[in-house]
């Protein structure tokens, strides 16, 4: 069970996923047409897997050159998805993902409607205009651009209870078995089914739901 979240009574689709996993950014497209044309009988959970714990070290030229490539192999594979790999001469990239989890983590906190709010300023400043979300201050600024109190959005971003709820919802993510993101796991009674995960077709992954309920 997750800190300050209960889990959804009934069927509920369970969306696994990181802010700053270049993949779930491909997925973007395809997961918000899941999500608009689910059954209103299906709920929808998002859950934080966490990428990398915090740290203050730059990222090494290897996995400097990792990533990039991660991105071109998307460009390439999933059409419409664009990144500005000027990040990478611009910023100092950091393998810290943990800030932008907890930065979900107390949006939502003000509504959930911030939630996905934020998710979405974190790609955008990310992958599109060379932004670091491994910064708390940019991740404060981006509080403030999408309407939340900043203040208190800084105190809850490194607030100790906004870091114990992120790693309980990465706990239950790893007691399911999910080992890569962006997961998705159908909830119901019998337990949890795996759904697939289809970066261009959300038909495919409507008729598994349909299929299973």
């Amino acid at each position: 069970m997750l800190s300050n979240r209960p889990k959804a009574s009934g069927v509920a689709l369970l969306y696994f996923h990181d802010p700053t996993c270049s993949w779930c950014w491909a997925f973007r497209p395809v997961w918000s047409s899941v999500r608009a044309r689910l059954p209103a009988s299906v709920a929808i959970e998002q859950v934080l897997g966490g990428l990398a714990p915090d740290s203050t070290v730059p990222m090494p030229a290897e996995m400097r050159e990792r990533i990039q490539s991660i991105w071109r192999t998307i460009e390439h594979s999933v059409p419409g998805t664009r990144f500005n790999f000027e990040f990478w001469t611009k910023t100092v990239p950091r393998r810290s993902t943990y800030p932008a989890c907890r930065a979900v983590i107390a949006a939502r906190r003000q509504g959930a409607e911030y939630e996905d709010a934020m998710i979405l300023a974190i790609q955008q400043a990310y992958y599109l205009h060379a932004r670091n979300p491994s910064n708390d201050s940019t991740l404060i600024e981006l509080a403030e651009e999408i309407g939340l109190d900043s203040k208190r959005f800084a105190m809850d971003l490194r607030h100790p209870d906004t870091h114990v709820e992120l790693l309980e919802e990465i706990r239950w993510a790893r007691e399911l078995g999910v080992r890569s993101f962006p997961s998705l796991l159908l909830s119901h009674d019998e337990g949890y089914s795996e759904m697939p995960v289809d970066y261009r077709d959300a038909n495919r992954i409507l008729s598994a739901i349909a299929a299973r309920l």
